[in-house]
């Protein structure tokens, strides 16, 4: 049984700081110890313990930065994150810690074209009224609506339409941040991370009930 989570390492912020003030591989390797005691393994241990309530499973995310095709050659990422997914929803639940403190929330990252289709319709549809309620009152609550979004509107749709900037999103993200004056000992970031999620849920189950999956071929998603 996987040891409960009591917080991260002292200094874990300290660690992200040192890091984007020297990236390189020597850094990391000299650091790697207490990031994987102070950073790494907590997330994962926070991580498993909210996936256990919701019976999902967790993924977490390289440390490395894929630098093939970026004119950033900085080896790794200045933020340490992983990810619940449940059953039933395409929306992942992500926890991620950085200098700047915890954040948490759940969305559809990269919406394939079939999956953007479905969205657009649904929004303008009279159920696009309910996803807009439910953004204003997770907004109320706290949280931030965001994602890569067009500059104007989708094809077909008019530039004043009621909803244009739900329309405009190209992913559909919810979450919140627990900055670095935060206290992240303890077991206050699994309280945080799952008050997160309980308050996107709304948003997140509409994505769920009228956008869900992709039905393409896995070669078939780009960026739209």
């Amino acid at each position: 049984m996987q040891a409960p989570f009591l917080g991260f390492g002292e200094g874990a912020l300290d660690w992200f700081r040192g890091l984007e003030a020297e990236n390189s591989k020597a850094w990391f390797e000299a650091n790697r110890a207490n990031w994987e005691r102070g950073i790494h393994d907590p997330l994962e241990r926070l991580l498993e313990e909210l996936a256990a309530d919701l019976g999902g499973s967790v993924k977490m995310f390289r440390q490395n930065r894929d630098i093939r095709f970026s004119k950033d050659k900085s080896p790794y990422k200045t933020n340490t994150y992983g990810v619940v997914r449940v059953p039933g929803s395409e929306s992942g639940l992500y926890v991620s810690i950085s200098s700047k403190g915890l954040g948490a929330g759940s969305g559809y990252w990269r919406m394939a074209a079939d999956q953007l289709q479905r969205y657009r319709d649904a929004v303008q549809g009279p159920e696009g009224a309910e996803l807009a309620e439910a953004v204003a009152s997770m907004q109320a609550a706290g949280l931030r609506l965001w994602g890569a979004a067009l500059k104007g509107a989708p094809r077909g749709v008019a530039r004043d339409h009621p909803r244009i900037e739900l329309l405009r999103l190209k992913d559909v993200l919810a979450g919140g941040d627990l900055d670095a004056a935060g206290t992240l000992d303890g077991r206050r970031p699994v309280a945080f991370a799952r008050a997160l999620w309980d308050r996107s849920r709304p948003v997140m189950g509409w994505m769920d009930a009228h956008v869900g999956p992709s039905l393409l071929p896995p070669e078939a998603h780009r960026r739209r």
